[in-house]
């Protein structure tokens, strides 16, 4: 029952489904060799007549978004594994099939940086229940291989870098801004994060999350542990969050590329608003800082940046 209101105790697995209004799961994969990004969501949005899904693929290069609403959704938990439609989309943890007009997806998953602390993406608010949203980078790193085939072409990936993550609750925020690069050169490095309208029946406030990985040093900064300050323009993104301890300074730039126009459920409804503006491959300056220390400084030229809304938002 308290897994039910979207929260999570700590060492439990956010992965799977709680059962909320809308459970929302989404890869990227990049090549930064070839200049290749590609991205896929889906989630499971509960309805009285039944729940259905959201699914979409989006490439870069390339300007086109292969979305649809599919019905018979449903999400497992022994073994973790997604459905929709006539299987037009299946996933475990280490899988990806997606089959809709226009594009085929079939990709295998190796190698993953598993998600190390006891709390999930959202620290301290993932034990919160009944928030409207829920986040979680469950995936700091691994390696994609396989294929994806388009009206655009066919792109053959083999190690490409990987990262996943989970979103849940009553379905998006009001307004949200995101942002996650892997492409730092030859650093190992992963940094995402996130932010949005965060409402706890009628108090509501904007909260912003950052986590990077350094090697397997995991860094999280979130509330009420870390002060986090989120600017987001005219296709710019600046975040600068501060602990006790590391200071993050982000700044995100996607003025020289349009965004794709991805699909948001609107559980209730039934239905899809096109208002999600993704950058497929923006660029992302990260610095961080231990104890003022320098630990790393470095910029990725095929960042995913992402902002957007909901009616009213």
């Amino acid at each position: 029952m308290y897994r039910r209101t979207g929260a999570d105790l700590p060492f439990s697995d956010p992965l799977t489904s709680h059962g909320t209004e809308m459970e929302g799961w989404f890869w990227r994969f990049t090549d930064a060799a070839s200049g290749r990004a590609v991205i896929a969501l889906f989630s499971v949005n509960r309805h009285p007549d039944g729940d259905w899904a959201t699914t979409a693929v989006a490439a870069h290069p390339g300007g086109r978004v292969y979305s649809a609403e599919l019905p018979s959704a449903g999400a497992g938990a022994n073994p973790f594994r997604l459905d929709a439609g006539d299987g037009q989309i299946h996933a475990t943890y280490d899988r990806l099939r997606v089959d809709l007009p226009g594009v085929h997806v079939d990709m295998r998953f190796d190698a993953p940086v598993r998600w190390p602390k006891a709390l999930a993406g959202g620290g301290i608010a993932s034990a919160v229940p009944f928030l409207n949203q829920y986040w979680h980078p469950y995936r700091l790193g691994g390696s994609a291989s396989g294929t994806v085939e388009s009206d655009e072409g066919r792109w053959d990936f083999d190690g490409a870098k990987l990262y996943t993550e989970r979103n849940w609750g009553a379905g998006f925020p009001e307004r949200w801004w995101w942002g996650q690069a892997h492409d730092f050169g030859d650093d190992d490095v992963c940094v995402a994060f996130s932010g949005g309208l965060l409402a706890l029946g009628p108090l509501k406030s904007d909260v912003g999350g950052v986590v990077v990985r350094i090697g397997r040093k995991v860094v999280r900064l979130t509330p009420p542990t870390a002060w986090i300050r989120s600017e987001v323009g005219n296709r710019t993104w600046r975040i600068q969050a501060a602990s006790l301890r590391y200071r993050v300074e982000l700044f995100g730039d996607g003025t020289h590329l349009e965004p794709h126009i991805l699909p948001v459920p609107l559980p209730a409804e039934r239905r899809n608003i096109d208002t999600d503006y993704e950058h497929l491959a923006g660029r992302l300056r990260c610095r961080v800082t231990d104890f003022g220390r320098v630990i790393f400084d470095g910029e990725s030229e095929i960042a995913g940046l992402e902002v957007g809304s909901r009616p009213g938002g």
